[in-house]
């Protein structure tokens, strides 16, 4: 097989791994010992993909402005820090697509508004640390995304033009990123998508169903 570029860069929550459960069990437990029923997972799925803000925000409607942000945010980050990788797994067929691209010699790389903190544990827990040619956290440069520095130092890290290469992701944040950085983007329709604005409305040039969609994307068959 020829691929069509030289390198694939994922986001991670939502996109590479399906992280949620691990997430919603966090902000759940703060509602918990506050004595308030945990909310259904499909309820707080879809604000995953905005970490800690998102999950404060669906748990107990509490934007980052409120006075009690700042102490349930972190009480949440040591809850998820606890509980790191108990449900997390890949998204079923990325495993095999990622098998794919290292045999085809095509790079990929992690950029992630995940804080490094998490980021370099969770993804060793994961196995896919030493695998990733390049693992750029939300922290890792000044900005993070929808600013294109992430993704641009990833594709600095692994050596290779951003024309060529591809970023996916499943957030309107993700396809912002990408597109200012130069790369194809690809909305992955299958992750959290918490988004006001649906898939269709994100500007990106590819949107998959699944991850194995991404192989004929990738390879052009």
């Amino acid at each position: 097989m020829t691929s069509l570029y030289k390198g694939v860069f994922f986001d991670l929550d939502g996109t590479l791994a399906d992280t949620a459960p691990d997430l919603v069990a966090a902000a759940n437990l703060l509602r918990v010992v506050r004595g308030l029923a945990p909310l259904p997972y499909e309820v707080l799925r879809p604000t995953a993909s905005a970490g800690a803000r998102g999950l404060i925000q669906g748990a107990f409607g509490y934007d980052n402005n409120h006075p009690q942000f700042e102490e349930l945010r972190d009480e949440f980050l040591s809850n998820y820090e606890k509980n790191i990788c108990v449900q997390s797994k890949l998204f079923e067929g990325m495993n095999e697509l990622l098998h794919t691209l290292e045999k085809e010699r095509v790079l990929w790389g992690i950029v992630t508004n995940k804080v490094e903190r998490f980021t370099h544990p969770l993804l060793k827990l994961m196995q896919l640390h030493e695998r990733s040619a390049a693992i750029v956290g939300g922290d890792t440069t000044p900005h993070s995304k929808p600013h294109p520095a992430p993704i641009l130092k990833a594709a600095e890290i692994c050596n290779i033009n951003p024309a060529e290469c591809l970023y996916v992701g499943d957030d309107l944040r993700d396809i912002e990123a990408g597109r200012a950085a130069g790369m194809k983007t690809v909305a992955a329709n299958y992750g959290y998508c918490g988004c006001d604005e649906p898939v269709s409305a994100w500007g990106a040039d590819y949107i998959i169903d699944h991850p194995s969609d991404l192989h004929a994307i990738v390879f052009g068959s």
